[in-house]
C-alpha cells in the first residue's frame, strides 16, 4: 500500500475545530471526523452515507462497482455541455433549423426523475403516485388552469409508450434539449401550435417525434463512439481523479472481501478510464489488480435478466475469445457480457452477500435488488449540492416552521360546528414565497427529492402549499437503495464491521401523537352537538371558540 495515500487520508481528518468533539480510540483509528450536531455526534455531512434499510457491513463478501458516475466521477458541466453540443449538431444534420445552434446549455435546469410526456411535450415532476407537482412546456411552467387542460386531475399514470423517465445524470442534456426544442417550435411564428405537436403547411411535427429525434441524436454519439473518443483523448478534462479510490479498493480486500467491476462500457473505454484513475497510484501495478473480477459490456439491465453470452477478452488484442466462458472467473482477466445468474454461480455468491454500488436507479439499483436481492448503494452526486443548500438555507426552513406553527394555532380550536374560516391568505403567501426561494436555490425544477423541500413540516395544514411531496425519484431511492451517498469514497469513513441502521419508519399516528402535548379538547373547547348551527367567533384574548 502506498504509505503517502494512507498518510494524506489520515491527515485530512486530523484537523479539529470548535465544533469537533473528542473521539474514542476506535473512531480515532478509523480517522473519523465527527461533529457535534443537535447534541449528538454525527459525521460531517459530506462524509455521510444515508440508510433506508439496515444491514451489517461485515456480512458483505463482494463489493461490486459500476464505472461511469460511480468510480469515475464526471465533471458534469463539461461533459453535459459536450453531449448537448454534439446532439444539436446531429439534429441540424438530419434537418432541424440552423437556429437551434444558438441554444445555450443550462446545467441547473434538470433534475433526475423527470417524466417527459411524449403526447403533449411536457416535462413533469411527479410524486410517487403520478400526481403532477410541476409541469413545464418548454420553458413555461403551466399554471393550474392550463395544467387542467392536459391533465384534468393533475395526475398521470405511467405508460412506457407515452412516458420517458429521466433516470440518470446522462439524461440531463436530453431533458434540457427537449425543453429547448419544444420551446423553439411552440414560440416560432413559422409553426402553428397543436395539442400534440406543431404544424407548418403540410408539415406536422409531433412532440413524440421531437423526443425520438433528440434521443436518437444523443444515442448516435455513443453508437459512433464519438463521446467515448473525446473523453478518452482528454480524460482530465471530463473526469475527476482521486487517489482515495485505490485506498478504498485495498481496504475492501484487507477486510477479506472481494471487489468486482461490472460496467456497460466496452473494454477499450473502460481500460482508458480505469488506467487514468488507478494505474499510477502504486508503482508496477495496473488497475485490474485492484479487482478480483472485471466484467465489461454487461448490458445492464439486461444483465439482470437473460443477459448475453459470457466471453473472455484478450487484454492484448481487445478481442473477445470465441465460444462462451464456462470456467471460473480469474483475477487480472477481463470478461464480457453474461448474466447475473451465471456470474453469481461463478463467484459463489448467494445474493445478500453482495453490495452493488451504482448511479443508475433502474439499471443498477432496482434490477439488482428485485432480481437477485443484492444490497444496493446508490451514488447521488447531486446530493452534495442538496445538503449544502439545505444547510445554507436553514433560516428559511426555520421561518417556515414558525409560520406553520402560527397557522396551526389559528386552526387548532375549530371543529365540525365552525362556520367562519379564518383568513390565512397572508401566511399562505409567505409560505409560498419561502417555498419558491428554496426551490430556486436548487434548479429550475427545485430539489431532486421534494417539491418545496419542507421535509420536516409533516403535520398541520401545510399540504395547502404543496411543499411536502416526495418526488418519484425520491420514492425509488427510498424503496430500492439500501444506502445512498454522494460518492462511493464515503465508505472510507466507516469500519467494515459497521451496522448501517435505518431510522424508524413511523406512521402518522405514531409520529404525531405525543401523550405529553397539551390538548385543545378541554373544558374550554367541546364539540357542541346541540348547537351545531350557531354562529361562532374567535376570542382574540384566549383563542378559544365562543358561542353567541
Amino acid at each position: 500500500m502506498n504509505s503517502s495515500i494512507e498518510q494524506s487520508f489520515s491527515l485530512s481528518f486530523s484537523d479539529k475545530n470548535e465544533s469537533t468533539v473528542s473521539h474514542d480510540s476506535q473512531y480515532d483509528s478509523m480517522h473519523y471526523q465527527n461533529l457535534q450536531y443537535h447534541g449528538q455526534v454525527k459525521r460531517e455531512f459530506s462524509h455521510r452515507i444515508f440508510v433506508n434499510r439496515s444491514f451489517q457491513l461485515s456480512d458483505i463478501k463482494f463489493f461490486g462497482f459500476d464505472m461511469d458516475h460511480t468510480l469515475a466521477e464526471y465533471k458534469t458541466d463539461t461533459f453535459d455541455l459536450m453531449t448537448f453540443s454534439l446532439a444539436i449538431e446531429r439534429l441540424i444534420e438530419i434537418g432541424y433549423p440552423e437556429d437551434i445552434k444558438n441554444f445555450k446549455y443550462d446545467p441547473n435546469f434538470a433534475v433526475r426523475g423527470l417524466w417527459y410526456d411524449k403526447l403533449y411535450g411536457n416535462l413533469l415532476k411527479v410524486d410517487p403516485y403520478g400526481n403532477i407537482l410541476i409541469c413545464s412546456h418548454g420553458f413555461k411552467i403551466l399554471k393550474k388552469q392550463e395544467l387542467h387542460k392536459f391533465y384534468p386531475n393533475k395526475f398521470i399514470s405511467y405508460d412506457a409508450n407515452r412516458i420517458s423517465v429521466q433516470h440518470t445524470l446522462y439524461e440531463h442534456p436530453e431533458s434540457y434539449l427537449l425543453a429547448c426544442i419544444v420551446n423553439y417550435f411552440s414560440n416560432s411564428k413559422e409553426y402553428e401550435q397543436k395539442e400534440t405537436g406543431v404544424s407548418s403547411g403540410n408539415l406536422f411535427i409531433s412532440y413524440k417525434a421531437m423526443y425520438q429525434d433528440v434521443r436518437a441524436s444523443i444515442d448516435h454519439q455513443y453508437v459512433t463512439n464519438t463521446i467515448q473518443s473525446r473523453v478518452a483523448e482528454n480524460v482530465e478534462k471530463f473526469i475527476s481523479k482521486d487517489a482515495r479510490l485505490a485506498l478504498l479498493l485495498n481496504r475492501i480486500r484487507e477486510n477479506n472481501a472481494k471487489a468486482f467491476l461490472l460496467t456497460n462500457s466496452d473494454y477499450n473505454y473502460a481500460n482508458r478510464i480505469m488506467s487514468y484513475l488507478l494505474d499510477d497510484i502504486e508503482p508496477s501495478r495496473n488497475w485490474r489488480s485492484y479487482f478480483d473480477y472485471v466484467v465489461v459490456d454487461a448490458h445492464k439491465p439486461l444483465f439482470f435478466a437473460e443477459g448475453t453470452m459470457l466471453k473472455e477478452i484478450n487484454i492484448e488484442t481487445y478481442c473477445k475469445n470465441i465460444g462462451s466462458h464456462a470456467g471460473p472467473l480469474l483475477s487480472d482477466r477481463v470478461y464480457s457480457g453474461g448474466n447475473v445468474e451465471v456470474f453469481s454461480k461463478l463467484i459463489n455468491s448467494h445474493g445478500k452477500d453482495v453490495l452493488y454500488v451504482g448511479d443508475h436507479i433502474f439499471g443498477d439499483i432496482i434490477k439488482s435488488k428485485k432480481v437477485r436481492a443484492w444490497h444496493t448503494f446508490l451514488i447521488v452526486p447531486e446530493l452534495s449540492k442538496e445538503l449544502s443548500i439545505y444547510t445554507d438555507k436553514h433560516d428559511l426552513y426555520s421561518q417556515m416552521n414558525r409560520l406553520n406553527d402560527e397557522l396551526s394555532q389559528m386552526l387548532i380550536n375549530f371543529d365540525s360546528s365552525s362556520k367562519d374560516c379564518p383568513d390565512i391568505s397572508k401566511i399562505k403567501d409567505k409560505i409560498q414565497n419561502l417555498v419558491h426561494q428554496i426551490d430556486m436555490s436548487y434548479s429550475y425544477f427545485g430539489s431532486t427529492f421534494r417539491t418545496g423541500i419542507i421535509s420536516f413540516l409533516i403535520s398541520g395544514y401545510f399540504y395547502l402549499f404543496k411543499g411536502s411531496q416526495q418526488t418519484y425519484f425520491a420514492s425509488q431511492v427510498t424503496r430500492y437503495a439500501d444506502i445512498y451517498s454522494s460518492t462511493c469514497l464515503n465508505l472510507l469513513h466507516y469500519p467494515f464491521f459497521y451496522l448501517f441502521k435505518a431510522a424508524p419508519q413511523l406512521m402518522p399516528h405514531e409520529s404525531t401523537v405525543n401523550p405529553d402535548d397539551p390538548l385543545s379538547d378541554s373544558q374550554n373547547h367541546r364539540i357542541n352537538r346541540t348547537k351545531s348551527n350557531s354562529k361562532q367567533t374567535v376570542n382574540p384574548n384566549n383563542s378559544t371558540l365562543v358561542e353567541n
